[in-house]
Protein backbone atom coordinates (compact mmCIF):
# COMPACT_ATOMS: atom_id res chain seq x y z
CA UNK A 1 0.00 0.00 0.00
CA UNK A 2 1.39 3.45 -0.65
CA UNK A 3 2.85 5.65 2.38
CA UNK A 4 2.40 8.87 2.91
CA UNK A 5 6.10 11.11 4.22
CA UNK A 6 5.03 14.69 5.58
CA UNK A 7 7.51 17.43 6.21
CA UNK A 8 7.43 20.87 7.10
CA UNK A 9 6.18 20.87 10.43
CA UNK A 10 8.17 23.12 13.61
CA UNK A 11 8.19 25.87 15.91
CA UNK A 12 6.31 29.43 14.74
CA UNK A 13 5.47 32.16 16.29
CA UNK A 14 2.02 33.72 16.21
CA UNK A 15 1.26 35.57 12.93
CA UNK A 16 4.20 33.39 11.23
CA UNK A 17 3.78 31.10 8.35
CA UNK A 18 5.03 27.18 7.77
CA UNK A 19 4.25 25.04 4.57
CA UNK A 20 4.13 21.28 4.64
CA UNK A 21 4.81 18.93 2.09
CA UNK A 22 3.18 15.42 2.01
CA UNK A 23 4.40 12.82 -0.74
CA UNK A 24 3.17 9.45 -1.71
CA UNK A 25 6.30 6.98 -0.92
CA UNK A 26 5.69 4.55 -4.39
CA UNK A 27 3.19 6.91 -6.45
CA UNK A 28 4.00 4.23 -9.33
CA UNK A 29 1.22 2.31 -7.27
CA UNK A 30 -1.56 5.42 -8.01
CA UNK A 31 -4.11 4.91 -10.83
CA UNK A 32 -5.71 7.91 -9.89
CA UNK A 33 -6.25 10.48 -7.20
CA UNK A 34 -9.57 10.98 -5.59
CA UNK A 35 -7.98 13.30 -3.01
CA UNK A 36 -6.01 14.40 -0.71
CA UNK A 37 -6.08 16.67 2.23
CA UNK A 38 -4.73 17.54 5.68
CA UNK A 39 -6.34 16.80 8.97
CA UNK A 40 -5.60 17.35 12.89
CA UNK A 41 -6.81 15.88 15.85
CA UNK A 42 -10.00 17.91 18.09
CA UNK A 43 -9.39 17.65 21.80
CA UNK A 44 -11.48 14.38 21.85
CA UNK A 45 -8.96 13.03 19.58
CA UNK A 46 -10.60 12.49 16.22
CA UNK A 47 -9.36 14.33 13.18
CA UNK A 48 -10.74 16.53 11.41
CA UNK A 49 -10.65 18.00 8.16
CA UNK A 50 -8.43 20.70 7.76
CA UNK A 51 -8.73 21.39 4.34
CA UNK A 52 -9.28 19.17 1.08
CA UNK A 53 -8.42 19.43 -2.29
CA UNK A 54 -10.28 17.17 -4.79
CA UNK A 55 -9.53 18.75 -8.27
CA UNK A 56 -8.43 22.60 -8.91
CA UNK A 57 -11.50 23.76 -8.79
CA UNK A 58 -12.83 22.15 -5.57
CA UNK A 59 -11.50 22.45 -2.26
CA UNK A 60 -12.74 22.33 1.37
CA UNK A 61 -11.37 24.47 4.45
CA UNK A 62 -12.40 24.01 7.95
CA UNK A 63 -14.06 27.07 9.30
CA UNK A 64 -11.25 28.01 11.17
CA UNK A 65 -8.54 28.34 9.26
CA UNK A 66 -10.37 29.61 5.39
CA UNK A 67 -8.41 32.60 4.60
CA UNK A 68 -5.65 31.56 6.00
CA UNK A 69 -4.57 27.89 4.90
CA UNK A 70 -4.46 27.24 1.30
CA UNK A 71 -4.17 23.87 -0.37
CA UNK A 72 -2.82 23.32 -3.38
CA UNK A 73 -1.97 19.65 -5.57
CA UNK A 74 1.16 18.57 -7.70
CA UNK A 75 -0.79 15.27 -9.60
CA UNK A 76 2.70 14.65 -11.68
CA UNK A 77 4.57 14.24 -8.18
CA UNK A 78 1.50 13.14 -6.19
CA UNK A 79 2.35 15.31 -3.65
CA UNK A 80 -0.16 18.07 -1.55
CA UNK A 81 1.04 21.42 0.16
CA UNK A 82 -0.55 22.92 2.62
CA UNK A 83 0.29 26.85 3.26
CA UNK A 84 -0.53 28.04 7.07
CA UNK A 85 -0.43 31.84 7.28
CA UNK A 86 -1.44 33.73 9.81
CA UNK A 87 -0.85 31.15 12.69
CA UNK A 88 -2.53 31.52 15.70
CA UNK A 89 -1.43 28.89 19.13
CA UNK A 90 -4.75 26.77 18.55
CA UNK A 91 -3.29 25.75 15.59
CA UNK A 92 -0.58 23.94 17.36
CA UNK A 93 -1.43 20.30 16.44
CA UNK A 94 0.01 17.28 14.85
CA UNK A 95 -0.95 17.44 10.85
CA UNK A 96 -1.42 14.32 8.93
CA UNK A 97 -1.74 13.79 5.08
CA UNK A 98 -4.24 11.30 3.69
CA UNK A 99 -4.67 10.21 0.33
CA UNK A 100 -7.62 8.59 -1.67
CA UNK A 101 -6.95 7.10 -4.72
CA UNK A 102 -7.52 4.30 -7.14
CA UNK A 103 -4.87 1.61 -7.82
CA UNK A 104 -3.30 1.00 -11.28
CA UNK A 105 -6.76 -1.23 -11.82
CA UNK A 106 -8.42 1.38 -11.12
CA UNK A 107 -11.52 -0.68 -9.59
CA UNK A 108 -10.12 -0.43 -6.10
CA UNK A 109 -10.32 2.18 -3.35
CA UNK A 110 -7.84 3.09 -0.96
CA UNK A 111 -6.97 5.62 1.99
CA UNK A 112 -3.36 6.42 2.70
CA UNK A 113 -2.17 8.13 6.31
CA UNK A 114 1.04 9.69 7.04
CA UNK A 115 2.74 9.42 10.27
CA UNK A 116 2.15 13.06 10.94
CA UNK A 117 4.03 16.00 11.43
CA UNK A 118 4.43 18.84 14.51
CA UNK A 119 3.37 22.09 14.12
CA UNK A 120 3.49 23.86 17.06
CA UNK A 121 2.63 27.99 17.39
CA UNK A 122 4.02 30.23 20.27
CA UNK A 123 5.83 32.83 21.72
Amino acid sequence: QVQLVESGGGLVQPGGSLRLSCAASEPGRIGSIIAMGWYRPTPEKQRELVAEIISEDTTNYADAVKGRFTIARDNAKKMVYLQMNSLKPEDTAVYYCKLKYRDLTFLRMFDAWGQGTQVTVSS
